[in-house]
């Protein structure tokens, strides 16, 4: 909305209102009569007069019929679409969880305007902007001191006033067509509604602001330099990553809207897509006799686990037991198994055959069980896998491991309470033995 504080005395609104009517069509005129080649002195003459503010704003109450303030248009749908276009703040009733034109404050949902696109700078004028009303406000409500600004004829002044208060009001009944978009919603026995679903380009434009000055801006830009050359910002600044433009109107923005032209055709649209799982290089474990020795135990949820596990066990060392301690030690060591499980889960999904590789050093039984796909290309080694009995030997590794990782001066697990501890292990280790046989 162009705003313009002309008036000489706040109070007197009519002067200030006249004073920004005559500045905009001054404007205007200059702009044509620029256009002119030398000698057309009757063609300047046309426009002076056609620029006078009563033959103008004569001229823009008729043409206002031929457009409409709204918030949702009907030929982003289609260019040649027919149908009505609806001026609405949106559904409040609708609430948080949907977003909508009722999920931005009235303030700052900036109405569209369709129709003819000749009749766009009638638009314009009504959003000329006078000691924080706009005309076209001001026409709403009948103001006195747009009417006195209007004309010295009180007759002609409201008859303008009442042609541009009409500009939201919609001149026929809401009607669809049939390029529009539109949903047969199924009701019971058989029944339907039609719905038409519009293009909310309100809601719309006060988004792609939002983008444009989080993307363009020049505190934007600045604090982007900050960041590259390394300097602090006070100020910081928001990326859309993957964003898609949507075209609306070809080379003539304009005939679908007024924002539309304003917007170059354009329609951001953010990625509606789900997250991409982005995870780090699964290594072979080369060089090492045993995934226990370093691989596993440096997962850091693994190396978690175990050192929160350690902690309980030192902390009820010397506490008799109960149920609530048993379950949460269970726990612990539940969520330590599945990490193995995950682990191996990583390491079986590399290219068969991988163990064979001289730069692996791995034991027999952990071979068998990491590298499954070899089988397939190793005879030799499908019949060990098939026969041998690896799968206990990688529970005694695990159970090894464990043991040792959780070793402490409060905790001896090489004494008595080792045998005692390995008991706990056993519901664990035998679940592991079954998902290896699987």
């Amino acid at each position: 909305m162009e705003q313009l504080d002309l008036s000489l005395d706040p109070s007197d609104d009519r002067a200030a209102i006249s004073a920004a009517i005559r500045a905009f069509l001054q404007e205007r005129l200059q702009a044509k009569l620029d256009k002119l080649k030398d000698g057309a002195d009757d063609q300047r003459q046309a426009l002076i007069a056609a620029y006078e503010p009563d033959t103008w704003i004569a001229d823009a109450a008729r043409r206002v019929s031929q457009i409409q303030q709204v918030t949702h248009a009907i030929k982003f749908s289609h260019p040649d679409a027919k149908g009505s276009s609806l001026s609405s703040t949106g559904n409040a009733q609708a609430g948080d969880l949907a977003i909508g034109s009722h999920s931005i404050p009235a303030e700052r949902l900036i109405p569209d305007v369709v129709g003819n696109a000749a009749a766009l700078d009638v638009y314009k004028f009504l959003r000329l902007c006078v000691n924080g009303r706009s005309l076209l406000e001001r026409a709403t409500t009948g103001d006195p001191a747009l009417k006195a600004a209007l004309s010295a004829n009180p007759e002609h002044a409201d008859a303008w006033i009442a042609a541009f208060a009409g500009l939201s009001a919609p001149s026929q009944p809401p009607a669809t067509h049939r390029l529009a978009k539109q949903v047969y919603w199924p009701l019971d026995e058989g029944q339907y509604r039609l719905l038409a679903p519009l293009f909310p380009s309100a809601m719309i434009h006060t988004l792609w602001g939002q983008l444009a000055q989080d993307r363009f801006s020049p505190e934007a830009k600045a604090a982007r330099t900050a960041r590259w050359e390394k300097r602090d910002h006070p100020e910081g600044y928001r990326e859309y990553p993957d964003l898609a433009v949507q075209n609306f109107g070809g080379t003539k923005p304009q005939n679908v809207s007024q924002l539309n032209s304003e917007r170059r055709g354009e329609n951001w649209l953010l990625p509606s897509l789900p997250p991409t799982w982005q995870s780090p290089p699964i290594r072979p474990p080369w060089f090492a006799d045993s995934i226990f020795d370093r691989a596993f135990g440096r997962r850091p949820a693994v190396n978690r686990l175990t050192g929160e596990l350690r902690a309980f066990l030192r902390r009820v060392a010397k506490r008799d037991s109960n149920r609530s301690m048993r379950d949460h030690r269970a726990e612990l060591v539940s969520a330590i198994c599945d990490e193995l499980l995950q682990f191996a889960a990583e390491l079986q999904t590399l290219d068969p055959g991988w163990t064979q590789d001289e730069r692996c050093r791995l034991n027999e039984a952990e071979c068998c069980w990491l590298d499954p796909g070899r089988a397939a290309q190793d005879h030799a080694f499908a019949a060990r896998r098939r026969h041998g009995h690896w799968q206990d030997r990688v529970c005694d590794l695990f159970a090894h491991w464990l043991n040792a990782k959780l070793d402490t001066q409060d905790t001896p697990m090489g004494q008595d309470e080792a045998r005692a501890w390995q008991r706990v292990l056993d519901a664990e280790l035998r679940l592991i033995r079954l998902e290896l046989t699987d």
